[in-house]
């Protein structure tokens, strides 16, 4: 069985692993490099293939050319829906005739990118459940299960491919949250199961394998929000809060604690309208009935004029928390909208800046314009949904795999989880790998 590395093990996005069987392979994930996108909405209507192949965002699977596997992909297993692991299905999946499988929320969202980029694919969309199995038919047959994991969308999976050589496990993204706010906890049990079997190979999560800690569980990120909603003076302040327009969870917990303070709940933007609408296709939305949905820009214009008046009265929710140029809040900092800003103002960044150069530069501009309102900015009110170290550890333990091939970072992250495996009695090279993008190894 060979491994082959196409994104994602050289720096953090455009996801693409391969599991070649000789005869068969299986793809886990499709993903955008999204720094390389910044701004590109602005630029391009409908962005193409080619366009976007040229900003380096697409993975490079024209690797599978050289190396003749392209008419052997047998499947594309979607772990979750954040765009740089479902990101890149509407520019390359046609250069395959293979189903792409996915739990019911990250199907829904990549109807939702089909929409914007005005792309119909021929390729079957199949739903799996959560800790439900679906047989992938090729020379030989495949069963994969997607396991319920917690992360910071929902339903996302660990993926547990049944080869001949043994079971696959796929681990991008995840953290080990035994309490969270919406959905259910690991499958802890199916996992331990699986390492008693026996596991060929795990592809793992690394991003924050450098951090000595246990990643928090969304419980705490409820209680940090709730210490800014409850504990600071806000009676007549407007507040804005800022976070991932895909974290459902976080999401239901901002519209619950805004309810709490007697807020009308309004959330501003197409990103978040397109994630809370296909978490409510799905039943996922519970919250939906308690706020109101603003997209296009005439209504952005009168909502805003409207919360103007009397902002104490509204919680407003809205993209920009990396600092993206042409979000709601770059807008509103900019007096691109009619919202004003003024002194006191609460501004919560319930989000952590992805650690890359543009993201970096763009928040640090945003909140030099945000302080020209002498605004109160409340930063980094959040946690990850990214293990550390000690959830790595806990893992390797628990499904005790021959080989470990770190992914999703760079080398300094691959490598800060190649160095655990090693403390746990891997060695390097024999049955702990790193890899590059373009590399692979035979296990």
């Amino acid at each position: 069985m060979k491994i082959h590395a196409i994104g994602g093990y050289n720096a953090v996005g455009k996801n693409m692993t391969l599991i070649d069987m000789g005869e068969d392979v299986i793809m886990f994930d499709s993903g955008l490099y999204m720094p390389a996108i910044v701004g590109v909405a602005e630029r391009e209507k409908v962005p193409t293939e080619s366009g976007m192949r040229a900003l380096g965002a697409l993975p490079d699977d024209e690797y599978l050319d050289q190396k003749n596997l392209r008419d052997k992909v047998r499947a594309m297993l979607i772990s979750h829906a954040h765009l740089d692991h479902v990101g890149a299905l509407p520019y390359n999946s046609y250069r395959y005739r293979a189903p792409i499988l996915g739990t019911p929320f990250t199907i829904e969202v990549l109807k939702t990118l089909l929409e914007d980029t005005n792309i119909r694919l021929k390729n079957p969309q199949i739903p799996i459940q959560p800790d439900k199995s679906f047989i992938v038919k090729g020379k030989k047959n495949y069963k994969v299960e997607f396991l319920n994991m917690t992360h910071s969308t929902i339903q996302s999976s660990m993926i547990a491919l049944h080869t001949p050589q043994g079971v696959v496990i796929y681990a991008n993204d995840f953290k080990l949250d035994n309490s969270p706010v919406f959905g259910d906890k690991p499958n802890y049990r199916r996992l331990r199961e699986l390492g008693k079997q026996g596991v060929k190979a795990l592809v793992v999560d690394c991003l924050y394998a450098p951090d000595d800690r246990k990643t928090p569980s969304e419980k705490i990120a409820k209680g940090l929000l709730e210490d800014v909603f409850f504990s600071t003076d806000n009676r007549n302040s407007g507040m804005i809060v800022t976070t991932f327009s895909s974290h459902i969870a976080r999401l239901k917990t901002i519209t619950e604690l805004g309810r709490k303070l007697n807020r009308d709940v309004v959330f501003m933007g197409r990103s978040l309208n397109k994630y809370v609408t296909a978490a409510s296709n799905i039943g996922k939305a519970p919250f939906k009935k308690d706020i109101r949905l603003v997209t296009f820009r005439n209504q952005l214009e009168r909502e805003m004029k409207k919360i103007n008046q009397r902002k104490s009265r509204y919680l407003l929710v809205c993209t920009g928390h990396q600092g993206e140029p042409g979000s709601i809040l770059d807008r509103i900092a900019t007096n691109k909208l009619p919202l004003r800003l003024s002194s006191n103002d609460q501004i919560i960044f319930s989000s952590k800046t992805i650690p890359s150069p543009i993201n970096e530069a763009n928040r640090s501009a945003l909140e030099k314009r945000l302080k020209k309102h002498n605004v109160r900015i409340f930063d980094n009110v959040h946690v990850s949904g990214h293990a550390g170290r000690e959830d790595l550890r806990d893992l390797f333990r628990m499904l005790n795999p021959e080989h470990i091939i770190p992914s999703h970072g760079d080398l300094k992250k691959l490598s800060a989880g190649a160095e655990l495996a090693q403390e746990m009695g891997y060695k390097l090279n024999k049955t702990v790998h790193l890899m590059q993008n373009g590399h692979s190894i035979t296990v």
